[in-house]
């Protein structure tokens, strides 16, 4: 198995030199410019996707062109704008003209985090959430093609600052229900105390803590995990109770300090449960509820979780979700009782 993932990572590689010569892989660029860089390129290749990014909310350009952006981008050609507007029935100037559309189609190509081919590949069988609330990519391998949804990657790897751009031969196109809305979730809610990190510390301030330990946890690990807590997101975190915490500690022989001094295993384990994308109970439920439920890939790049949905409730690998959709400005948690573990390597 380690040796079909190698080889097709490998030539994924190899597309990224033979299909893409317009891309310098300079890293000092974003997204935003390597796109814009392309469409000057002897054979433009993203026109259309930067004529789409230009005529949609001008926060899409905002987010590409942050150099402090972690985002993985499925870039469709020219060639696949032509045959989905033909197969939609519709004009490039129709589709530009429908910003709230377009905004929903773009934000179903970026995912939160940076995913590289082997990260992807590492995900066969598992969803990806997106920047778009609700929705995930279905990434499967097929012999030596890596496919995203009904799409197939023709070229990989291409880094940015802000982190990489795969190009892919179709279009996604996101489902359009009534419900599902690129800004919000709709209906009643109450206004989120804050972003992920914040919602972390207000529990801890309640007259009954919850994650003390989860937050000593946050603010021991890299700092990269706090920055994603606090950052754009969205992303979806299952959070262990502090009971969570003790339990796992007990079976592991470990005490809390010996836990919160080894930096990279508390980085590791804290990545394993924060989900990309924002994927509320009901969304989860309505995914997980078929046999064997769904794996789901997480912040840890290579890894997935396994969530189930039944009428016991619903669990995540071996823990039980306790407590769901407790909002946030950058996306969403739900408790669990407990701690994650991912595999070892």
């Amino acid at each position: 198995m380690k040796v079909r993932l190698f080889a097709i990572v490998s030539l994924v590689a190899v597309l990224v030199l033979a299909a893409v010569p317009a891309f310098a892989q300079d890293d000092m660029q974003t997204i935003a410019d390597i796109v814009v860089s392309s469409t000057g390129a002897e054979t433009p290749e993203f026109t259309v996707l930067l004529a789409a990014v230009q005529a949609a909310d001008p926060s899409i350009l905002e987010l590409l062109a942050n150099p402090d952006a972690n985002v993985t981008v499925f870039a469709p050609t020219d060639a696949a704008f032509a045959a989905a507007l033909e197969a939609l029935g519709v004009s490039a100037e129709d589709l530009l003209a429908d910003t709230e559309l377009l905004n929903n189609v773009l934000l179903y190509h970026v995912a939160p985090g940076s995913f590289d081919a082997a990260s992807v590949v590492a995900l066969n069988s598992a969803l990806l959430g997106t920047m778009l609330n609700e929705t995930a990519l279905a990434v499967s391998v097929d012999g030596d093609a890596v496919k995203v949804n009904d799409s197939t990657v023709v070229a990989a790897d291409v880094m940015a600052a802000n982190g990489v751009v795969h190009v892919i031969d179709a279009v996604l196109l996101p489902e359009m229900g009534d419900d599902m809305m690129a800004e919000d979730m709709g209906g009643e809610m109450m206004e989120p105390a804050g972003n992920i990190a914040e919602v972390v510390i207000a529990s801890t301030e309640a007259e009954t803590p919850e994650f003390a330990t989860l937050l000593a946890a946050v603010q021991a690990a890299d700092p990269a995990i706090l920055a994603t807590l606090t950052g754009a997101g969205p992303y979806t975190v299952f959070a262990p109770t502090d009971a969570a915490f003790a339990a796992a500690l007990e079976a592991l022989g470990l005490t809390a300090e010996e836990l919160l001094a080894d930096t990279a295993t508390l980085t590791s384990v804290l990545a394993y449960h924060v989900v990309p994308g924002h994927l509320a109970a009901e969304t989860v439920v309505a995914v997980a509820g078929e046999d064997g439920g769904v794996n789901v890939a997480t912040a840890l790049p290579g890894t997935i979780v396994n969530v189930v949905a039944s009428d016991m409730g619903v669990m995540v690998n071996a823990a039980n979700v306790v407590t769901t959709d407790v909002h946030a400005t950058n996306g969403i948690i739900h408790v669990i009782d407990a701690v994650l573990l991912p595999p070892a390597g």
